[in-house]
């Protein structure tokens, strides 16, 4: 492996705003901003729009738009 060509990899928060999440990993993800952390430490922090706190599919809010029909098309022929 060439030195010296490689980003920094260090630990990095990131931080779902809309769910609330926050959690601490190691990534080359680059930011300004810091945040301290629960071990008392400073962490530079990525805020994220979607995460797994708040994605619909994932919440269990995701909802199935039919606009044209195809599922009751489909429960019509197959009787489901």
């Amino acid at each position: 492996m060439q030195q010296g060509i490689h980003p920094d990899y260090r630990p990095v928060v990131f931080r779902d705003k809309t769910g609330g999440l926050s959690f601490l990993t190691r990534s080359t993800a680059a930011s300004e901003r810091t945040v301290e952390w629960a071990d008392g430490r400073t962490y530079p922090v990525v805020d994220v729009e979607t995460s797994s706190a708040s994605h619909p599919f994932y919440t269990g809010k995701a909802r199935l738009m039919d606009t044209e029909g195809r599922v009751e098309l489909y429960r019509r022929r197959y009787g489901g």
